[in-house]
């Protein structure tokens, strides 16, 4: 999967051979210099430096076929094709590799995290060997049309205290310029990065825009490669904090406006480009790269972004940053620019679900516990924050069960009139004081906690390359062992987590569902419920096996936790709480009682008479 990447120790060769040919022109005093760069702010910087040449396009230095092409511009193409290098800057987070050629990040791995599992030593890399171009297009008064990606630019590298400051011009004299400039922190993974011009306003045309386009073919840098495409994605923010994607699932395309960030996430890794003024529009796009999920593929998609860029007076002035670093939400979220949106946390109440209390609690737990017993215990307290809710369930479905014998007399006695055997189902309801939809509402209750959890596991960047007991990476799949061939929408491996959550799934079906096939009495011309609701004990398992099994292992170990504690809270509930005789007894007095109807109960029973009443009339009228 890994092909050719940077090779560190020819560039470790080269700058020991320049050293050397250094050393001979100037003694040793090269040493020194070279030892206290490689150790100051613990950052190393390669580079050739750049030897100017003086003059115009016009001087006898610069080739006719130069002048040709590129006209005002051959002179910066001139001077620096003879004498640029390739510039490397190491931070405690990064190592980038900046081109000459384009003058953008050609190379850019993140430190510190590690590729596919962690006895692999190689780095985590967002780009490699120019996977990763940015172009700007312009077109020059003499109509020439400039892409700057085939342009060499003249690179710098400076220190601003803790700050270093690369700089790519691409120059038509030495005071006439187009740069990019790049600010580099040691300790962040935020790059400021601005594009000026100087001095131009006589070489652009300004009756067309130029447009600045950004290209990132996606790495795979994880196990699953299915599972890591399935959320690798195009996320942008539009329209003063409005912000959407693009379908991870499919080549896609888009046009927005107002843009004020375009992020191109690698699952659990991102690419940001941000910028101070939003772009008028923006053109996003992704092309899918992965043509079978089976086969391990070293790119997952061809990503890319078109914005035009105004003039400025005749000039090009655009204040931008680079994100290049983990999808990890405290990181996002500290920037306060709104990138905790480019994690697909789920929308609306899910999304705040996760931000506001799923995302601290865990925080808080993984802050003093490791991130396997994190999840246990983050389980344990999720499941007793809904057990009021699922008593209640309980406590319904008991219910239902007391008065399933009365029910069953009712359908019997008016089998023949639907219309009053509804109504008198609906006092004995009343007089037993038993709602039928309480057993319903808490399990929709629970349905934001159960999709709000299914996106957050996804998105917990603290999991990667975690291990616990056989899983050795809590972001993905938690392999036991290699099938010889692959099954059709499970894989080729055995994972154990989701076998064990689809066993406590189905034992946890088999309690609580068992009661409720009972309650339910077949209606003339529907469908079998309670046949149904057997198929599904058996069904819901299987297709949690099958789903689960290329997912991140935390997410599945939720599950089988998350069951196994229900499990326990249900038997509890129903053996040492609820008894049946208990629930008897209550109905019993409520039968003795007079109960208020509620407005809902006479509504309903004023429709029901209305009903009945429009029915004897057409008995009266077909008689007639």
């Amino acid at each position: 999967m890994d092909k050719g990447k940077l090779d560190t120790s020819s560039l470790i060769g080269m700058g020991l051979l320049g050293a050397l040919l250094f050393w001979f022109m100037q003694t040793n005093n090269t040493e020194e210099t070279t030892k206290d760069s490689q150790t100051a702010d613990k950052e190393v910087v390669e580079s050739k430096p750049v030897t100017p040449i003086t003059g115009s396009p016009n001087d006898s230095i610069v080739s006719q076929e130069l002048k040709d092409a590129y006209g005002a511009f051959a002179y910066s193409t001139m001077a620096a094709s003879n004498q640029a290098s390739a510039v490397k800057v190491e931070t405690d987070l990064l190592s980038i590799v900046f081109s000459p050629k384009g003058g953008y990040i050609s190379d850019l791995q993140i430190k510190n995290q590690k590729r596919k599992n962690k006895d692999n030593e190689e780095l985590v890399k967002l780009i490699e060997n120019n996977s990763s171009q940015l172009n700007l297009n312009f077109t020059t008064q003499d109509n020439r049309t400039i892409n700057t990606k085939d342009m060499i630019f003249e690179p710098t590298v400076t220190n601003e205290g803790d700050k270093k400051i690369v700089s790519m011009k691409l120059k038509t004299s030495e005071t006439a310029y187009l740069e990019y400039r790049y600010e580099i922190l040691n300790n962040d993974y935020m790059i400021d990065f601005s594009i000026r011009s100087v001095g131009l306003s006589q070489v652009f045309n300004s009756g067309n825009e130029p447009r600045l386009s950004w290209q990132l073919k996606a790495f795979s840098n994880e196990k699953s490669v299915s599972y890591e495409n399935r959320y690798t994605e195009v996320v942008f923010e539009y329209d003063n904090g409005k912000d959407d994607y693009l379908n991870a699932a499919k080549t896609d395309e888009d046009i927005a406006n107002a843009v004020s960030y375009i992020a191109f996430k690698q699952h659990l890794f991102t690419s940001i480009l941000l910028t101070d003024t939003p772009f008028t529009t923006a053109t996003i796009g992704q092309e899918n790269l992965v043509e079978d999920e089976k086969v391990a593929t070293e790119y997952l998609k061809n990503f890319y972004a078109e914005m035009p860029l105004a003039f400025q007076g005749g000039e090009i002035t655009y204040g931008m940053d680079f994100y290049f670093g983990p999808a990890d939400y405290d990181i996002l979220n500290g920037y306060d620019r709104n990138l905790d949106e480019v994690l697909n946390l789920g929308w609306g109440i899910f999304g705040w679900l996760n931000k506001l209390l799923f995302i601290p609690i865990f925080g808080v737990l993984t802050s003093f516990i490791p991130h396997g017993i994190a999840i246990i215990v983050f389980t344990i307290v999720i499941r007793l924050l809904m057990s009021p809710i699922q008593y209640k369930s309980y406590v319904s479905q008991a219910k239902m069960k007391v008065i399933r014998p009365e029910i069953a007399e009712l359908n019997e006695k008016y089998k023949n009139d639907p219309m009053k055997k509804q109504q008198e189902t609906m006092k004995l309801y009343s007089k037993a004081g038993v709602n039928p939809m309480a057993g319903c509402l808490p399990m929709f209750l629970q349905i934001p906690v159960f999709y709000a959890l299914f996106m957050f596991f996804p998105s917990a960047f603290d999991l990667r390359q975690v291990s616990f007991l056989w899983a050795d990476d809590l972001s993905s799949y938690d392999s036991i062992a290699q099938l010889p061939f692959h099954i059709p929408f499970y894989g080729s491996h055995i994972s154990l987590f989701p076998i064990l959550a689809a066993l406590a799934t189905f034992v946890y079906m088999k309690m609580t569902t068992g009661d409720q096939i009972s309650m339910q009495p077949q209606q003339e011309g529907m469908p079998d419920m309670g046949k149904l609701m057997k198929i599904m004990i058996y069904i819901s398992p299987v297709m949690m096996l099958f789903f689960f099994n290329n997912y991140a292992s935390g997410l599945s170990l939720y599950y089988f936790i998350s069951n196994l504690i229900t499990i326990g809270i249900m038997y509890v509930i129903k053996n040492k709480i609820v008894s049946e005789d208990k629930v008897k007894s209550i109905i019993e007095e409520n039968k003795t009682k007079e109960r208020p109807k509620s407005k809902f109960q006479q509504r309903m029973e004023k429709m029901m008479e209305q009903a009945q009443q429009q029915q004897a009339q057409q008995k009266v009228n077909k008689k007639k």
